[in-house]
């Protein structure tokens, strides 16, 4: 970053009482991440992967967001990084259309940007760190579903928002995949919990008195598994009504120990945020450019690249076998 000034004004938001010297952070290259929330368990586990690499990288890691899914506020955020003017911006993206306008305007700046978790429109970044592919994670999710229905009956899904891009996204594979392949399940709502989880458990406690028949939830955002899994054992379901969805370990073990969640789906968490910010160091230094095939990540090794999409790995399945081995 070219502004001295700027700099050691974003130097004292990230040291405020330390006494690391203004000067000694002069030199050092400034990532601002964005998450959907900075409130949820989901974004904090990734935080905890970028502090490790803004550590191993030696730069400065600022990490703010809405502290509930607000598209405005992420675009407050942005445009007041780009007055501070950061040197790149990794974010997640609530509303895919409206993030993408202050994303060119920070390019225009000079500031590089990369997507993860959730992306903006194309032209408004370089790469989109992709924890798992739209399709992988749609079908994995429905193929869970119809093992544990035995592929018939009624479904209904919580989302996060009906439109944070990713989701929505999730959901249209769930639903090809749905129509090509279980005839005879049906889903018949989908509701928003607007990221909470006392929001998740209402609107499924809605939904279990509205449809007697409901053979299973469906969460596809890490607040919603815990949610509906507490609707559904208030409820005296625990059994009668399956739980799956994409969440964090920690958060469900509980119910999955008794047997209310039956599948968690996920990915490291972790692994996301620090691919995350080292891709990010390195588009900002052009050591990571378009047309490249694979970029290594620090501990972590190589990861395939498609197209501009930086490939994290596909979905995993934490059930009752194996989800005590996992901590975040």
């Amino acid at each position: 970053m070219k502004n001295t000034l700027l700099r050691l004004c974003a130097a004292g938001i990230v040291l405020l009482g330390s006494l690391v010297p203004a000067t000694a952070a002069d030199s050092k290259l400034i990532v601002a991440m964005l998450p959907k929330s900075k409130g949820n368990a989901y974004f904090i586990s990734v935080k905890a992967g970028a502090d490790k690499a803004a550590k191993e990288l030696g730069i400065q890691l600022l990490f703010d967001g809405p502290t509930d899914s607000n598209a405005a506020k992420q675009n407050e955020i942005v445009e007041n990084w780009i007055t501070l003017g950061v040197d790149v911006i990794a974010v997640a993206a609530e509303n895919k259309e409206g993030i993408s306008t202050a994303l060119r305007k920070a390019q225009k700046q000079g500031i590089k940007v990369v997507t993860f978790d959730a992306d903006a429109i194309a032209d408004a970044r370089s790469f989109f760190v992709n924890q798992a592919t739209p399709s992988g994670i749609g079908y994995s999710l429905m193929d869970e579903a119809a093992r544990l229905t035995g592929g018939e009956g009624e479904f209904a899904m919580i989302v996060a928002t009906l439109t944070a891009a990713n989701q929505r996204e999730w959901q249209k594979h769930i639903e090809d995949r749905l129509k090509e392949k279980y005839p005879k399940m049906k889903l018949v709502a989908v509701r928003p919990c607007d990221d909470l989880k006392d929001k998740a458990q209402s609107e499924t406690t809605a939904l279990l008195s509205a449809n007697p028949n409901l053979k299973l939830v469906m969460a596809i955002c890490s607040p919603g598994v815990p949610g509906a899994a507490e609707a559904v054992k208030q409820a005296g379901k625990t059994g009668k009504v399956k739980v799956i969805g994409l969440g964090l370990p920690n958060e469900n073990k509980r119910y999955v120990r008794e047997g209310v969640t039956d599948s968690v789906i996920l990915w490291n968490t972790g692994d996301l945020g620090y691919l995350t910010i080292h891709a990010a160091v390195a588009v900002a230094k052009n050591e990571l450019k378009k047309g490249a095939k694979t970029f290594k990540a620090g501990t972590l090794g190589p990861f395939a690249i498609e197209g501009d999409n930086i490939l994290l790995g596909k979905p995993f399945i934490f059930n009752k076998s194996n989800i005590e081995q996992f901590d975040f």
